[in-house]
């Protein structure tokens, strides 16, 4: 961070927050096991939930929702396999229904199987609108709060801590407020130790909310939570509202996964709670991991996490209008609300046609380059990037390319070889399905020559193959080089075939991991341009002399 930058952890230390009615400290407790994997592309495995837990509990989360054990064999064998796990400071919770109408509750197998699951904490949800209770289950309001009555006082005679999960809350009490209380004052009577106010339709407003929750409150006196969805995008916001007001539970997931639209995203409502309205829910160590977090969640998924997610996102802290990189370049609190750092995140400064020379002298210092912003070499530069940027190049996803082109045009950056030709032959009648590949090399390093061919499963495996084959006496390092992802955009399409193309390709060593970019109107020239940069990239940062 910049030596300018003087925030203190908590920046909502100077605006004090007021708290209506609340009593103890709010509890965090993480649904992705179960709502989040409800989300229409997500699919967790028993070792990916396992993982996740032992994640959630290092980030100091109260509760975490493991999965309905009454539903599928993997949340049973899950539950089993998570109790040899110690956790330090998470109970886990199992979670599932009130009985069924014409069950009794020592029979009803869905609290059979939660009582089976042996988690310290049970949820269950129950219905609250009178929608629901007469059109869905076809049973009278009585015989739906007895349902409910009985089933936590059930659940509590087994000794298990019981939250209450008041289905369709808000969208009852609209409907019928009579009728939503008296669902909630059952599961009171009954003993739970949670009562949790569901938007599950997410279509509630911040003041409609607080209208309800205000009143609500007045008529039990078991502790209340919040569960929102985020079907309208105020799931966090109603999170926070709804703390201020006296809710002592906040539940979430991570990054906002779950289904239709998803849930509160814990995270985010993790970081405000600590950093802008001051309640300890978590250490800054944990906190410094929310980052980390939320990459693996979508590592596990082989997706990419969100760029503009906040806080944690790659974008969150990211600079690209030469007037805010002006600033920040004095005093970070000009265009960030928090340390980056105290969420695992970084500051990035990205370079493209709107950049000024602040951008340019900034990212040249995070390089460890020094430059004067009078300088011809950051004219030059600067002349060079917009002109790049009009053919289509973009160094945001690609800032090892742009490393490299900062570099030569400093004068120091010496070529490690040069490609002198290459061709390519690709052969259709081959029964793997594509075909094979065969590319043809010949480069110089120094005064030397090396002319070889390699096959691959299409043309651009080929010419990475080739390429390597050929350095590889030279320099062995670009042998630990992976290719990560590769993506081809076409720059426009009114020229069908024949238009641009922008390749973007990402390679890795270990942990490290970089981007690259080429050009062209040809796919393979455009590819071929972006490995070169990849390995030039690589053999810099690993202080290979050029031969």
């Amino acid at each position: 961070m910049d030596k300018n930058d003087t925030r203190q952890t908590k920046t909502g230390a100077d605006f004090p927050v007021v708290m209506e009615g609340l009593m103890g400290p709010v509890t965090l407790y993480d649904t992705t096991l179960r709502d989040g994997s409800q989300s229409e592309d997500i699919q967790f495995t028993i070792e990916d939930k396992i993982r996740i837990a032992i994640e959630l509990d290092l980030l100091g989360v109260d509760y975490i929702e493991g999965g309905w054990p009454g539903a599928n064999p993997k949340d049973i064998e899950f539950f089993r396999r998570i109790r040899e796990i110690p956790l330090s400071r998470s109970k886990m919770a199992a979670f599932g229904s009130t009985r069924k109408a014409h069950n009794k509750t020592s029979e009803d197998p869905v609290l059979k199987a939660l009582l089976a699951s042996e988690t310290p904490v049970v949820t269950i949800f129950g219905k609250s609108w009178s929608l629901h209770v007469k059109e869905v289950l076809n049973v009278s309001a009585a015989k739906n709060a007895e349902m409910i009555r009985e089933s936590v006082a059930f659940l509590k005679d087994h000794g298990r801590e019981v939250v209450y999960d008041a289905e369709h809350f808000f969208d009852g009490y609209k409907d019928n407020p009579d009728f939503a209380i008296d669902t909630i004052k059952a599961a009171s009577e009954a003993g739970a130790d949670w009562v949790i106010l569901c938007d599950t339709n997410g279509g509630t407003l911040p003041w409609e909310l607080s209208e309800i929750f205000g009143e609500t409150k007045k008529a039990i006196s078991t502790p209340l939570g919040i569960h929102a969805h985020n079907d309208c995008e105020l799931a966090v916001a109603n999170s926070l509202g709804a703390v201020r007001l006296g809710a002592r539970q906040i539940h979430g997931t991570i990054n906002g996964i779950g289904e239709r639209c998803g849930n509160a995203n814990l995270l985010s409502v993790m970081a405000n709670l600590s950093l802008k309205m001051g309640m300890e829910v978590s250490t800054p160590e944990a906190l410094s991991r929310l980052k980390h977090l939320a990459s693996l969640l979508f590592e596990l998924q082989n997706r990419p996490l969100p760029k503009n997610l906040p806080f944690v996102g790659e974008s969150a802290f990211a600079h690209k209008g030469g007037v805010h990189v002006h600033a920040i370049r004095k005093n970070s609190r000009a265009y960030e609300h928090i340390d980056p750092a105290s969420v695992g995140n970084r500051q990035r400064i990205l370079l493209s046609e709107h950049s000024g020379k602040s951008n340019l002298i900034e990212k040249a210092r995070q390089y460890g380059i020094s430059m004067d912003g009078e300088s011809p070499e950051a004219e030059k530069i600067l002349h060079r990037l917009k002109e790049l940027e009009h053919q289509g190049f973009q160094f945001e996803g690609a800032e090892a390319s742009f490393e490299l082109l900062m570099r030569a045009a400093m004068g120091t950056m010496q070529p490690f070889f040069t490609i002198e030709f290459f061709h390519i032959l690709m052969d259709q009648q081959s029964s793997r399905q594509g075909g094979l590949s065969e590319a043809t090399m010949r480069i110089r390093v120094g005064e030397s020559h090396e002319h070889t061919a390699a096959l691959g499963n299409g043309p651009v495996n080929a010419l990475d193959l080739v390429l390597r084959k050929a350095l590889t006496p030279f320099y062995p390092e670009v042998s630990e080089i992976r290719l990560v992802d590769y993506k081809v955009r076409v720059l426009t399409g009114d020229r069908g075939t024949s238009s641009g193309v922008r390749v973007l390709i990402q390679s890795g060593v270990g942990s490290q991991l970089w981007g690259t970019v080429g050009v062209s109107e040809n796919v393979i020239s455009a590819s071929l341009m972006a490995l070169k940069d990849s390995i030039d990239y690589w053999l810099l940062k690993s202080g290979v002399k050029p031969k």
